[in-house]
């Protein structure tokens, strides 16, 4: 990561400001009991490889999901062509009813935003779900559009990203962020490999939405980003998309992968910008799976306190895959009272392999 010291905070006076967040979630519920129940009665596993994924599931810090089908329809197998209409309604239904929230909170109508990001790895719609929101809430006719896809779990902090090089081209502009992930759609009954498995026990579905403006806004500002891109890295996480739907693919050395590296891209990236660990008093991470929440904790010498909003999204719902990091942010925002002056950092991984960070700023 090789930038400037300099914090491009302000274009033209006016802040990238996240100005509001929102999160929707559909009806069913998979608890850790019902995961359990469900493997055992899904997948013929022999005793002892059984046995090893029953502490998995114990040791996950997952204990509840939130699922668009009840369990007993989840696990049967169906046709991508029958998952991909599936997946269409339900991400339409998620994704409208986090935007509507999340621009209601801003006090924001629908012809007010200039470019509307979606984002999404687990089902594919062409045309892409922001022409659908188009549709059905009012937006312009020539509001921006981008659509990003095959970003996994990196995607959400990503459009954030993104959104905040458009406001610092545009200052007046406000972008709408919609992240929608349905990852009970890939679900392989027939697949006994171990990322498959895994998989089972960490993925819950959501959608969640974020409103950045350069218009005058309460909330954290985006000060800079950065990307990484970890070298000879491309089988460690992705999907494998076959007749029978989405296969995940996900290298159990993924959590040594951030291990290795974490420590060494945020102090660069802070170091850069003038700033050191010690100066964060937010740390917005995402929590792919407990080993690799705690290999973060770790590295970067943080203690429970310093993750627990990470932690309770989690346990709560699961990993949302891009949704995530927006679910966190949502959490910080809601939940913590943060003095002017306070820097956060926000991360997040995903296929490729790649990091993304944000420095944000409460003003």
């Amino acid at each position: 990561m090789h930038r400037s010291s300099s914090l491009p905070s302000v274009t033209n006076g006016h802040a990238a400001t996240i100005a509001a967040t929102a999160t929707a979630v559909p009806p069913h519920i998979l608890t850790r009991e019902d995961v359990k129940t469900y493997i055992r009665r899904v997948f013929d596993l022999e005793e002892r490889r059984l046995d090893a994924l029953m502490t998995v599931i114990d040791n996950a810090q997952v204990h509840k999901r939130h699922a668009i089908f009840p369990v007993d329809y989840i696990v049967e197998p169906r046709p991508l062509a029958q998952t991909s209409l599936e997946y269409q309604e339900h991400a339409i239904r998620l994704g409208r009813s986090a935007a509507e929230h999340c621009l209601a909170k801003a006090a924001v109508a629908p012809p007010d935003v200039d470019m509307i990001v979606t984002v999404s790895c687990t089902g594919f719609m062409i045309p892409s779900l922001d022409a659908h929101l188009i549709e059905l809430m009012g937006f312009r006719p020539n509001v921006r559009r981008l659509p990003l896809t095959e970003l996994g779990c990196a995607a959400g902090a990503m459009a954030l990203a993104r959104a905040w090089e458009y406001v610092r081209a545009f200052p007046d502009k406000t972008v709408l962020i919609v992240s929608v992930e349905l990852p009970t759609l890939t679900f392989q009954r027939r697949d006994l490999s171990q990322a498959n498995l895994i998989s089972c026990v960490l993925f819950g579905d959501g959608a969640a939405a974020a409103l950045v403006t350069g218009r005058p806004a309460k909330g954290p500002v985006i000060l800079d980003t950065d990307t990484y891109t970890f070298p000879h890295s491309l089988d460690a996480m992705g999907f494998d998309l076959r007749d029978s739907g989405f296969h995940i693919v996900l290298s159990k050395d993924v959590p040594q992968m951030v291990r290795e590296r974490i420590k060494g891209l945020v102090d660069s990236f802070l170091e850069q910008r003038g700033l050191a660990r010690e100066q964060i008093a937010a740390f917005l991470l995402h929590p792919g799976g407990q080993r690799l929440l705690s290999y973060i904790e770790e590295q970067l010498g943080l203690c429970r306190c310093d993750t627990e909003l990470s932690w309770d999204v989690l346990g709560q719902y699961g990993n949302l895959s891009s949704a995530t990091i927006l679910f966190i942010l949502d959490a910080w925002l809601t939940r913590k009272t943060m003095r002017a002056g306070d820097y956060g950092l926000a991360a997040a991984f995903g296929p490729g392999f790649s990091a993304e960070l944000l420095l944000l700023k409460w003003l």
